[in-house]
This record gives C-alpha cells, structure tokens and sequence, in this order.
C-alpha cells in the first residue's frame, strides 16, 4: 500500500482529528457530527455555497461573515462554528469538505461501524439488505454500513468491496473471465 499522502489528504486528516479530539472531550461529538452532517448536505445541494467555500479569491471577512450566518441559521456547535473560523483564519476552509468526511469517518470508526460497498445487479428489499447485513456482521465482527447501489450492467450477482477486499460474483465479471481464457487457448 502507498504510504505518500498527498498535502491535502494529510492537512484534512490532521484537522478533522483535531475536531473529533476536542468534540470528544467536550462530550459534544454526536451534536458537532449531526452539525456536520448538515453542512454536508448544504454543499452537496448548492453549487452556490460550493463554489463559494472553495474559491481562493473570497476575502477573510467575507468567508467570516457567511460562516456566522450558516452556523446561526443552522444552530451549529460553538466547537463546528469556532473550527469553521479557525479554517477561514488559516485559508484552508476550501479543504472543508475533505476535512468533514474524514471526520465522519473518524466517527463511525469509534462506533464500530465499517464501511462497504455493494452493489447488485437488481433492486434488493431492505429485508434483504437486512440480511446480507447481519450475516457479514456477525462474521466480520464489526458493524457493517452498506454503501448500496444498483448496477443494471452485471447482469446477475452482486459485488462486495470492503477497503482492498472484493467479492464479485456478477455474471458481467464470470463472463469476462470466460472471454479472458477463450484469448488466450
């Protein structure tokens, strides 16, 4: 595996530890995780406030005062509002949707909660997520959040990804590999 970080991975990891540190010792976490959760969403649903946090050209007291107005509006954590400034003071506000996600990371790691990818070839029920939910849990030990998605082109099967480990029982993969073995006999 690559150790090389690059910059602004290893800048967005330091900060949000930094802020789950210190909203952890203020017995704050779950308030500031839900606070940035929110600001998630804001970004994610405006390409206004987007643009807007990662332009270089906005001016400290510019940023400033539309930070103020999203933490009041929102009612963010006097801990997200002060980290929020902090980042417009040193110019790395534009790393915030970096730093958040790390964050968010940081927080399910705490509860035990692993992330992973599925993705199937048919609409699966929430019973059958469930299910499949359960059964890898138990076996993994850890509590499993599914990233779940529908892939029309696999044809059949699902496909499992847990950080470098893949499971892909598609039929799009199967017949692959018969294509692959028929070039080379």
């Amino acid at each position: 595996m690559n150790s090389i970080k690059s910059f602004s991975t290893e800048t967005s990891e330091r900060y949000s530890r930094a802020l789950f540190e210190i909203s952890k010792e203020s017995n704050q976490l779950d308030k500031v995780e839900h606070d940035v959760k929110n600001f998630q969403l804001l970004i994610q649903s405006s390409s206004d406030f987007k643009n807007f946090v990662k332009d270089p050209t906005q001016t400290i007291d510019q940023q400033t005062e539309v930070i103020n107005l999203l933490a009041k509006k929102l009612e963010f954590s006097k801990i997200l509002i002060n980290f929020f400034l902090l980042l417009v003071k040193k110019r790395r506000i534009f790393f915030s949707e970096k730093i958040t996600n790390s964050f968010l990371r940081l927080c399910s790691k705490k509860r035990g909660e692993v992330k992973v990818s599925l993705i199937s070839s048919k609409e699966l029920t929430k019973k059958d997520l469930d299910e499949i939910s359960k059964e890898l849990s138990q076996s993994m030990g850890a509590i499993l959040k599914f990233d779940y998605k529908v892939d029309k082109e696999l044809i059949g099967g699902l496909k499992l990804q847990l950080g470098s480990f893949m499971i892909d029982t598609s039929i799009k993969n199967k017949l692959k590999k018969y294509k692959q073995l028929m070039l080379e006999s």
